[in-house]
């Protein structure tokens, strides 16, 4: 397959899968003419890095997600930790977002939102920590 065919098949753009393979998460082969050959075993690591950045995997946890992927004789508890991990630092995210929404929620509901020049949302705003 050619850069295009396992682009549309991956759901990754070109430019995405050229930094992968600058960053050595795949090696697919050259033809004589040097342009890039995937494998089919070259489309399942790219599907695979596709699903992993799409849950939010930093790339360093992608690679080491595919390489326990690679390896037969893989702890699942070693999957399982790196998950856990990317797990944990997505629920203190959603925490801070809900304590965003909630103090912008607060400031808004406080705003008039009329013709005076006073306005809770730029107090609020403009508060020293």
């Amino acid at each position: 397959m050619n850069i295009s065919e396992v682009s549309a098949r991956s759901d990754l753009p070109a430019k995405t899968i050229r930094y992968y393979e600058d960053i050595a998460l795949i090696a697919p082969g050259r033809d004589a003419n040097g342009y890039r050959r995937f494998s089919e075993e070259d489309l399942h690591k790219l599907t695979f890095l596709s699903r992993a950045r799409a849950l939010g995997f930093t790339i360093e946890d992608c690679r080491a997600l595919l390489a326990l992927w690679e390896d037969q004789s893989r702890a699942s508890a070693d999957v399982k930790r790196i998950a856990g991990e990317h797990l944990e630092a997505i629920e203190a995210k959603i925490r801070d977002l809900e304590a965003m929404r909630n103090t912008l929620a607060h400031l808004v509901a406080e705003c008039a939102g009329d013709g005076r020049p006073d306005c809770p949302i730029l107090e609020g705003l403009a508060q020293e920590g």
